[in-house]
């Protein structure tokens, strides 16, 4: 009987020692804001991105702008990169639009941030499926500049132009009808 229980208490401590113990489950740290996130990582990738294919019209006549060397391919790839990936930081739930003592910087223009936040969360399917939007328009780019392929990726730039202007007129200036009309106009979408 004692080497009955000794072998149970030895299986025990064997089956205790080997299980392993899930780590407590936690919600990901979210102290940056969308507008940190749009700030530091959206805008400046984008801001690349457009400037690197151009077609330049001047007294010269006109000049094609795009990355010739595999540097310069490699630079615009990885802003493209950042692009792809920012959307699934954005959608983060608990994220917030912006902190507690931001205001808009155009407030005739754009909605306070506890404006968008409301309709952010009231249409979190919409803001998930417009960050899609981009994220997918970034794989056009990436596509296209792996591909090394210059009017892809000015194609790809388009579309990642419209998905943020789509946003931005949904969220943050929905009331500009100015911005409205130019959106019907240039063939901007303007999904619900």
């Amino acid at each position: 009987m004692r080497s009955q229980s000794l072998l149970i208490a030895g299986l025990l401590v064997l089956a205790s020692a080997c299980s392993r113990t899930e780590p407590p489950a936690t919600d990901h740290a979210s102290p940056a804001t969308i507008k940190d996130i749009m700030d530091s990582m959206v805008e400046p990738s984008a801001d690349v991105l457009f400037e690197s294919v151009a077609e330049i019209a001047d007294e010269k006549g006109i000049t094609q702008k795009a990355p010739r060397t595999d540097a310069e391919w490699q630079q615009v790839r990885r802003h493209a990169v950042v692009l792809l990936e920012a959307p699934n930081l954005l959608i983060m739930e608990g994220r917030r639009i912006a902190q507690p003592h931001e205001r808009s910087e155009n407030p005739q223009v754009e909605l306070q941030p506890e404006d968008i936040q409301k309709l952010v969360d009231g249409d979190r399917p919409g803001f998930v499926r417009r960050a899609r939007m981009l994220q997918d328009s970034a794989a056009l780019a990436l596509k296209a500049i792996d591909g090394k392929d210059k009017t892809a990726l000015f194609d790809a730039l388009v579309s990642i132009d419209k998905a943020c202007e789509n946003c931005h007129l949904h969220y943050w200036y929905p009331n500009d009808k100015r911005a409205q009309q130019a959106a019907r106009e240039g063939g901007g979408s303007l999904a619900r």
